[in-house]
């Protein structure tokens, strides 16, 4: 992706997400450094220019700006929220209110606001879709309603069925055919990913800033039939530990299990992209070819375009047929920085 000193300056204007992690724009003025993404009022484009790192930025004596943190990751969960969400991972029963929040110093007001902004519902509503996933199986695995509510808090069984229904549209005594898609955030090097998973495999992995992300969540939630809701589930751990290997760096293909949803070209395509070995690039058009339709080279780019398990089926091994990084949901950006790191050879 070729970059000009206007193209920056404009996206900066624009505060484009797309250019996240490409570059960063210093202010000559304050000497400061911002995300393209920046809420901070625009400076003057004689009074800017623009590092392909922070390290350059900083060397010249820059600093990072208060607003946009241009040096933690994009999205990235702060620590004492992990610290939290690790705790409630042990106990799932834990009833965290606001008085313990302040007794770790934690504001209660700016965890509401930052949970509204990344789960889309409050710190509270979060925990109680936590004990009401595991309450739901303990149920499919045979434990008596009463004993799932007592287990998650309530000592009211009428309590529990409202809230069970609430968060996953079913009664508790009909939840035995139902499934239920669990979400986790997982963080990486490229920014914080949303993962779901169901007992067959993982069924969703997507960069939380990835454009339409509500309508991958609905689309997934409807052909599968099932609410997505926040919960552990056993391919998690095994997925984070894969990825952290992948970034470092000591891994080139992945083992936990994937559940795809799709047509039979879909599929097909999928498949495809999995079978293209890291280090290595093809084009719209070759994989149309070992399809065995050359001219299908714009349904070969829109299967790639809705395929819900970003890095694990590798749709960012597959550029243009003239060498351009072109259609990552993720981010162009993200997208030559996986390539970077699997040491693909661009032709």
């Amino acid at each position: 992706m070729k970059l000009t000193e206007e193209r920056m300056y404009q996206a900066s204007l624009e505060k484009d997400s797309s250019f996240e992690g490409t570059y960063w724009m210093a202010v000559k003025t304050t000497g400061i450094f911002c995300r393209p993404t920046c809420t901070a009022r625009k400076p003057k484009k004689e009074n800017v220019e623009f590092f392909l790192n922070t390290e350059d930025a900083i060397e010249k004596g820059y600093r990072p700006c208060k607003i946009c943190k241009p040096l933690k990751k994009l999205n990235e969960t702060p620590q004492y929220i992990r610290e939290l969400l690790s705790d409630l991972a042990q106990n799932v029963s834990l009833k965290i209110k606001d008085a313990d929040l302040l007794k770790r110093s934690i504001e209660p007001v700016t965890l509401r606001r930052w949970f509204l902004k990344n789960h889309g519902m409050t710190f509270h509503a979060f925990q109680r879709e936590l004990r009401m996933n595991t309450a739901f199986k303990k149920i499919k695995n045979g434990e008596r309603i009463i004993e799932a509510a007592l287990d998650s808090g309530y000592e009211s069984l009428s309590g529990f069925n409202e809230r069970f229904k609430n968060v996953l549209g079913i009664s508790p005594k009909n939840s035995k055919t139902q499934m239920v898609i669990d979400l986790k955030r997982i963080e990486t090097p490229l920014g914080t990913m949303y993962a779901c998973a169901i007992d067959k495999g993982i069924c969703l992995l997507e960069f939380t800033d990835r454009k339409n992300m509500e309508k991958q969540f609905i689309s997934l939630s409807k052909a599968l039939n099932a609410e997505i809701v926040q919960g552990e589930n056993i391919h998690f751990k095994q997925l984070e530990s894969e990825l952290k290997e992948y970034f470092e760096g000591k891994r080139k293909t992945f083992d936990v299990p994937l559940f795809t949803t799709g047509t039979v070209f879909q599929e097909k395509v999928w498949q495809l992209l999995k079978e293209i070995p890291m280090g290595e690039t093809r084009t719209y058009k070759q994989q149309s070819e070992i399809l065995g339709n050359p001219n299908a080279i714009r349904a070969v780019g829109t299967a790639n375009g809705i395929n819900k398990i970003a890095i694990l089926i590798p749709c960012h091994r597959v550029i243009g047929s003239n060498g351009e990084l072109v259609g990552y949901a993720g981010g162009i950006w993200r997208k030559q920085k996986l390539l970077e790191l699997e040491k693909a050879i661009l032709f």
